[in-house]
């Protein structure tokens, strides 16, 4: 059930996808001022560049991205492509050290789950496991619907642009590419800003039960306003550093064919729970 596990955290991790469009910047003619770089306006014009990130990020098509870190108490390696049309699709694959790679896609609110050949038997032998959200939802008597439409590439800039205390680290390199670096250490409330309200206060528990009080986010922002890099930490319970590159490269994510799934919904009507006694 690990791969399921993981599933799980790449949904979240899906929400917490930042990209966008290049923005190019233009010079006036060798007689005027000089104007300050982009760089430079990324470190002094924090709130103003961090708009201009938001703004940008909202004309994006697609995204590459990798992470490395610990999701849940797991460790996690992934690596994919985003569509970041309507809706959003995702396939990745995830690393896990026990079991190999999964391959794992999202369209809309559906996760579809590579299922690795020793295991398809008990599954009528079909090479994938859909779990969709609403339907799952639906059968626990919540709406995970909701949470999973609000899904934004841009919430992790709009986390920081709307917390106090955000302070510019420096110039850095990433991946190649010259970036500024930010970063601020938030109270959980102001994180789960970005949560549906209907689900806030479930999730802000779970986050104290384990102990998490606040949320450290560093952001890596490139010449062209574009995220390179996000670093989030929650208490023990996360630890993730997500890269993004090819902002832009033309992504194709498809739903494997019905033939060939079997809807974990159905699964759990198939289940014979124990009744009281």
């Amino acid at each position: 059930m690990s791969r399921w596990k993981n599933a799980a955290v790449l949904t979240v991790s899906a929400g917490t996808v930042l990209a966008m469009a290049a923005c190019g910047s233009t010079t006036g003619p060798s007689d005027a001022p000089k104007q300050p770089t982009v760089l430079q306006l990324l470190a002094s014009d924090l709130k103003g560049s961090l708009q201009k990130t938001i703004d940008a990020t909202d004309k994006a098509n697609s995204v590459t991205m990798t992470a490395d870190g610990t999701m849940a108490g797991e460790k996690l390696k992934m690596q994919g492509v985003m569509d970041l049309g309507d809706p959003l699709k995702v396939e990745m694959t995830v690393s896990d050290p026990s079991e190999g790679p999964t391959t794992v896609r999202i369209i809309g609110t559906a996760i579809y789950i590579q299922v690795p050949e020793a295991d398809r038997k008990e599954m009528g032998g079909k090479p994938w496991l859909k779990m969709d959200l609403g339907t799952i939802g639906a059968q626990a008597g919540m709406d995970f619907t909701k949470q999973f439409e609000d899904i934004d590439p841009t919430k992790q800039v709009r986390t920081l642009l709307a917390s106090e205390g955000v302070t510019v680290v420096g110039e850095e390199t990433v991946n190649g590419a010259k970036t500024v670096h930010y970063t601020v250490t938030s109270p959980v409330g102001t994180y789960l800003g970005q949560v549906d309200a209907t689900m806030r206060k479930q999730v802000e528990e779970q986050l104290t039960k384990n102990g998490v009080k606040e949320v450290k986010i560093d952001l890596w922002v490139d010449e062209q306003y574009q995220p390179r890099r996000v670093h989030m930490v929650m208490g023990t319970m996360s630890d993730l550093t997500v890269d993004y590159t090819d902002y832009g490269k033309p992504v194709t994510v498809a739903a494997p064919a019905a033939a060939e799934t079997t809807d974990f919904a159905e699964m759990l009507k198939g289940l014979k729970l124990p009744t009281g006694s």
